[in-house]
């Protein structure tokens, strides 16, 4: 259950970027494929989804970065072009969904996840949470 209440805020390390959710997270997760580390430089990225519709820029713009997917489509990782912060994820395959970075959150204390994906790609070393369900790539 969502302990992140609406509507929630977050933006980058500099300022410059600024938005807002008007909608609870559908789903909130840590996912563990490369492209999520090497983006994130841990070992995965943890994400707040909403539907995309509900995600307003309140002030600045990310820059995308564009990458292929296992789906077949392109991620587009957004970033601060200032300070280079993540911020959100959108892929063509979910084009109905935005994936908020966790960490650039106002207040992150509610997160609380509820799946680990791409566990595929997870290191040995990253211990992860037992009680969460696990999924090789996507869940079905």
């Amino acid at each position: 259950m969502s302990t992140i209440h609406t509507p929630f805020s977050g933006g980058c390390a500099c300022g410059a970027i600024r938005y807002e959710s008007t909608a609870e997270p559908v789903m909130m997760l840590h996912c563990h494929c490369r492209d999520c580390q090497r983006s994130s430089g841990g070992p995965f990225s943890s994400f707040v989804i909403v539907p995309v519709e509900a995600f307003k820029l309140l002030q600045g713009s990310p820059r995308f970065h564009a990458s292929p997917s296992d789906a077949g489509s392109q991620t587009n990782r957004g970033f601060c072009p200032a300070c280079g912060s993540p911020i959100v994820v959108k892929s063509d395959a979910a084009p109905q969904f935005a994936a908020i970075r966790t960490a650039s959150l106002d207040d992150p204390s509610g997160f609380n996840p509820q799946v680990d994906v791409w566990t595929l790609d997870a290191h040995a070393w990253d211990h992860m949470n037992p009680a969460l369900p696990k999924f090789e790539k996507y869940p079905q």
